[in-house]
């Protein structure tokens, strides 16, 4: 079994800066492509970004610009800076990843973005 850890999230005021990490443990042969969703109160879940395990990325139109995936593939990390957030930013932000061909998802972590 694999489990993805996130950490990084909290209460920030607009305009400011988070940096969310997501580590993955467990019998781990291959990570593949590694994300982030996000998924606001009686909103559908959306993909914010995603990284291939060779470095290429893929980003949301709202994010582009302002945020940043990257990964780690010697720590099984990968991470999301944002900057510039915005109120509409306001979500549950939940690490996945493709780990020997299965999909697994972490618990969830909540980004406030206040004004």
């Amino acid at each position: 079994q694999v489990t993805l850890v996130e950490s990084g999230g909290g209460l920030v005021q607009a305009g400011g800066s988070l940096r969310l990490s997501c580590a993955a443990s467990g019998s781990i042969f291959s990570i593949g492509t590694m994300g982030w969703h996000r998924q606001a109160p009686g909103e559908q879940r959306e993909l914010v970004a995603s990284v291939r395990v060779g470095g290429t990325t893929n980003y949301s139109d709202s994010v582009k610009g302002r945020f940043t995936i990257s990964r780690d593939n010697t720590k099984n990390t990968v991470y999301l800076q944002m900057s510039s957030l915005k109120p509409e930013d306001t979500a549950v932000y939940y690490c996945n990843a493709i780990c020997d061909r299965r999909m697994y998802w972490g618990q969830g972590t909540q980004v406030t973005v206040s004004s």
